[in-house]
């Protein structure tokens, strides 16, 4: 076994350890930084008098560029190797926090939180890098830890409401950013680069065309995973965006009580997600999205009704009644939805490399940008909803029939491809 040059450790063990660990501090703090507005879009939203989609528009501003650039860092990182790809995007995406702290009026906010996307858009590259430092057999695994990284939405609502009452919103964003080049050049000096990326150095290697690179996004399949993490990812950073404004809404919380609170959401949804990989190397990914989506299906069932008065004829006259979800039962439901979304989002990129072994960056990058899509038009579909409904839990009506539909079309399709496998063996 070959040393590694650096440390003298075993370079098969030292290596993957060290790339998958690395890369999740760093996603961490890129996810940190890519949920940022949703706490100091509250400060901003009271300060410019904000309506709700406006609000809405604001903090999924990020999202959409965080995705958009998925499928092309995906392939960048395909082509280049995720070391250089996953430095610079952190680097790209300082700037832009920095600058951030700058903005003075909507639209320059809006034009800065573009630049800050950039930061959720270190996700393709990490997923392409990590997975070609494992085999087939561990990737679900290794993915779902690199996953975890999630739960810097969460170190976002823990520490930036403290941060924003003591010294307003800018150091949210300058403190953000300073993180992300730090975390740059820790990255950039303690990784190297994945097998394939030194292999292609010293082999004689013709790159693939551009237009091979994206010919498996014309399976059906890839798109019905996208919906699947649509759901699983999209939903989780919408919720991410979300329940701030909804538990000040709500149920009256000040914006600190309020971060920790939807703290309590981020954080299973996000540690959980590496025990999601390992299941569904265990039992298979498709057992993992049923459990998800049925559990979710119910979990959004009963976010999604209203509070409020009721009045019934009963036996002896009209019996009136109110029905309410506490803090309590809200927070407890919103933890297992959380859990399950965490299961949901590893199983669906548990089949990536399972099925698209030569096209990791460029599925992975549709998948995840397409997830990621969620993120910016679900937040912006709950303010347009509160807008024209004026009911608070509309917000899980919505989530309720996007797992409808994603259950759905998944058992639909395992049907037809059992109906298919029977044909054949019969034949």
């Amino acid at each position: 076994m070959t040393k590694d040059q650096a440390g003298g450790r075993p370079a098969l063990i030292a290596e993957p350890t060290r790339a998958l660990s690395v890369s999740t501090i760093a996603f961490t703090v890129c996810f940190a930084v890519w949920t940022i507005f949703s706490i100091i879009g509250v400060s901003l939203k009271e300060q410019l008098g904000l309506s709700e989609t406006q609000f809405g528009l604001l903090v999924g501003t990020p999202v959409l560029t965080g995705s958009l650039v998925r499928v092309v860092l995906g392939i960048w990182t395909d082509r280049k190797g995720g070391r250089l790809v996953y430095t610079l995007t952190m680097l790209a995406a300082a700037l832009a926090t920095f600058l951030l702290a700058f903005a003075q009026t909507y639209e320059q906010l809006l034009l800065a939180a573009l630049g800050v996307g950039l930061a959720g858009g270190s996700f393709a590259v990490g997923v392409a890098y990590v997975s070609r430092f494992y085999p087939a057999d561990k990737q679900g695994t290794a993915l779902g830890i690199f996953g975890v990284g999630n739960v810097g939405a969460a170190v976002t609502k823990f520490t930036a409401p403290f941060v924003m009452l003591a010294w307003g919103w800018q150091s949210v964003a300058l403190i953000w950013a300073g993180a992300l080049v730090l975390m740059a050049a820790i990255f950039w000096f303690t990784t190297k680069d994945d097998p394939v990326t030194i292999r292609r150095r010293t082999e004689a290697y013709t790159p693939k065309s551009l237009l091979s690179e994206f010919e498996p996004l014309r399976n059906p399949r890839v798109w019905r995973f996208a919906l699947y993490y649509f759901f699983a990812f999209g939903a989780f950073v919408a919720l991410t965006l979300w329940l701030p404004r909804y538990l000040i809404g709500v149920y009256g919380f000040n914006i600190a009580t309020a971060g920790m609170v939807a703290a309590s959401y981020s954080i299973p949804a996000s540690v959980f997600r590496a025990y999601g990989g390992t299941l569904s190397d265990k039992v298979g990914a498709r057992v993992i999205l049923y459990w998800t989506f049925g559990v979710s299906l119910l979990a959004t069932f009963i976010l999604s009704l209203p509070a409020g008065d009721f009045v019934v004829q009963g036996i002896n006259g009209p019996v009136a009644f109110h029905f309410a979800i506490s803090p309590w039962a809200f927070i407890a439901l919103v933890f297992v939805l959380g859990f399950f979304m965490s299961l949901g989002k590893a199983a669906v990129f548990k089949h990536i490399p399972a099925y698209y072994p030569q096209n990791v960056g460029a599925v992975g990058g549709l998948v995840g940008m397409i997830g990621g899509l969620g993120g910016f038009f679900l937040p912006l579909l709950f303010g347009v909803l509160n807008d024209l409904t004026g009911i608070w839990s509309s917000c899980f009506m919505a989530l309720f029939v996007l797992v409808a539909i994603s259950l759905i079309w998944m058992h639909t399709a395992i049907r037809r491809m059992e109906r298919r496998q029977t044909v054949t063996q019969l034949a």
